[in-house]
């Protein structure tokens, strides 16, 4: 007798459970559904973890800690603005089991790593959204292990990166920190999310780069654009604005309401 699992309808592609039909979910019309699940995934783990906010950093993959100068000197800041945002911001669980103000960065080398290092330094938890590229990028040994999520959208990994963030800190990059920087500061610019800080680290270098006065003189921003973020030199610098710019604390912020500070929800 034929066994019936061997049978060409049993074996059939189109018997197998959605669920478990991994070229059906990998098909073209299953994308809307790939882009949830990668929301939902990340969504459900950060939601476990108690994190209710974060304090996003954004800087090159490229730097190295013994790298030329002044790449040492940059990894060493964002590894001592990890400790401090860490320490001070919330980072912590409280007694209510929430997190606030944990450090997020994008998971990869450099000053992703340097800023969860930083975290590490004094025994906090921190967050690490890693990307699929064609050359990968691993994750960096310093994101806590279950708050290390992979992405192949660019769009949802950008998504959480927002959409908990009480502030934004900015070191020296390329292409990508710069696509990073430009997408929330136009979110701000236009309005489509309330304030938060953004700090850029080393004035020097982000003048050399980017002039922003010509974007100005040209009519193509507004000079009070220009104030949407500060320039800050060091670690504690770059926490004193911060501050300055309202950023809320776990003091008050286990009294808050569930944070959506990019107003993404």
């Amino acid at each position: 007798m034929t066994d019936p699992h061997e049978s060409p309808q049993f074996t059939s592609p189109t018997y197998r459970l959605a669920s478990m039909d991994q070229d059906f979910i990998m098909s073209p019309s299953m994308r809307g559904v790939r882009f949830m699940m990668e929301f939902v995934k990340a969504d459900e783990g950060l939601r476990d973890w108690g994190v209710r906010s974060t304090i996003v950093v954004f800087g090159s993959a490229r730097i190295r800690e013994d790298g030329p100068e002044p790449q040492p000197r940059w990894y060493a800041a964002a590894r001592e603005f990890g400790a401090i945002a860490s320490k001070r911001g919330g980072a912590y669980l409280s007694a209510r089991k929430e997190r606030h103000n944990v450090i997020c960065t994008g998971g990869g080398p450099g000053i992703m790593e340097a800023a969860n290092r930083g975290a590490v330094d004094v025994g906090a938890p921190s967050i690490g959204l890693n990307i699929t590229l064609p050359h990968e990028q691993e994750p960096n040994a310093w994101s806590t292990p279950e708050l290390t999520f992979r992405f192949h959208y660019f769009a949802i990994r950008k998504m959480h990166l927002a959409m908990r963030a009480n502030a934004l800190v900015v070191f020296p990059g390329g292409f990508g920190t710069l696509d990073e920087l430009f997408e929330v500061l136009t979110l701000r610019q236009t309005d489509k999310s309330p304030p938060i800080p953004i700090v850029l680290f080393d004035e020097g270098y982000w003048r050399s780069v980017i002039n922003f006065e010509a974007l100005i003189a040209a009519g193509m921003v507004a000079a009070s654009d220009i104030d949407l973020f500060k320039f800050a030199e060091t670690a504690e610098e770059v926490w004193a604005c911060l501050a300055a710019d309202g950023l809320r604390t776990h003091e008050t912020l286990d009294d808050a309401p569930p944070a959506d500070p990019m107003g993404l929800a």
